[in-house]
């Protein structure tokens, strides 16, 4: 049975979202940005938290951990490089290791680059990946710390899912995430219409926090490094994948 998944807004544009394996009921929440916002998200669904999975530390994304815990009791998994959020957690998971939300197994990816202590959470069976800050849609993280390449290498690690894999991301910044695409590639056919539904869903205030591999690799610059369009870009014809990626990136800041 396919994992259940509640998306909800946290914060300003933090995405919250709550999976659940039906066979056991074992739920989790996707980091702790807004405990308020998990106990509505909770009792809207109905579902008994069980677990908290971390993917970072930044503030926005573990604040409401100690309020969770007083709440629910809920099991904390955190990345083992994650400083103080580690000595708070019950389970610490480095690379390689694998968690269970019930019957649903993720391995650990560690993918530092938006910041060191980065994790991203793949139910290989699943086909699902809690990509936290590390990838959004239509966009990637900012580089926290100056590692460029890492972030880079985290990206072609996820790229190379299937396309099938859905992706739930960290924060909605859909809308904004694709104007900046259409820059690098206005004639991406696949892109306009995926800009076209963002302006939509932004309008509606529809919350934009779930994708899949396949439409990240048909519309997302920072997973298209290797089409020539991209490279042009950024001027850059011909240059290596890690080049263009981190001349997109910093083109991005600016703007």
């Amino acid at each position: 049975m396919a994992a259940q998944i509640h998306l909800f807004r946290c914060l300003e544009d933090n995405i919250g979202a709550l999976i659940r394996d039906p066979a056991s009921g074992a739920c989790a929440t996707i980091d702790a940005s807004d405990e308020p916002a998990i106990a509505r998200a909770l009792a809207e669904t109905g579902w008994e938290l069980t677990d908290c999975l971390v993917t970072h530390s930044h503030w926005d994304h573990v604040q409401g951990l100690e309020a969770l815990k007083a709440r629910t009791g809920c099991r904390i998994v955190a990345p083992a490089s994650a400083g103080e959020i580690a000595e708070m957690a019950d389970t610490i998971v480095r690379e390689g290791d694998s968690v269970c939300v019930g019957e649903m197994a993720a391995i650990i990816w560690e993918t530092p680059g938006h910041c060191a202590d980065h994790i991203v959470y793949h139910f290989t069976t699943d086909h699902l990946l809690i990509a936290g800050d590390v990838l959004f849609v239509m966009g990637c993280g900012r580089v926290f710390g100056g590692d460029f390449d890492a972030l880079h290498r985290a990206l072609e690690r996820i790229r190379a899912l299937p396309d099938e894999t859905v992706a739930i991301v960290g924060h909605d910044y859909t809308l904004a995430n694709a104007r900046f695409a259409l820059k690098v590639e206005p004639h991406n056919a696949a892109l306009v219409e995926r800009a076209r539904e963002a302006q939509e869903r932004a309008q509606a205030r529809d919350l934009f926090g779930i994708t899949t591999i396949g439409e990240e690799k048909a519309t997302n610059p920072f997973l298209r490094v290797h089409e020539p369009a991209v490279a042009e870009a950024v001027g850059l014809a011909g240059g290596a994948p890690d080049a263009v990626f981190r001349a997109l990136r910093e083109w991005k800041n600016r703007g």
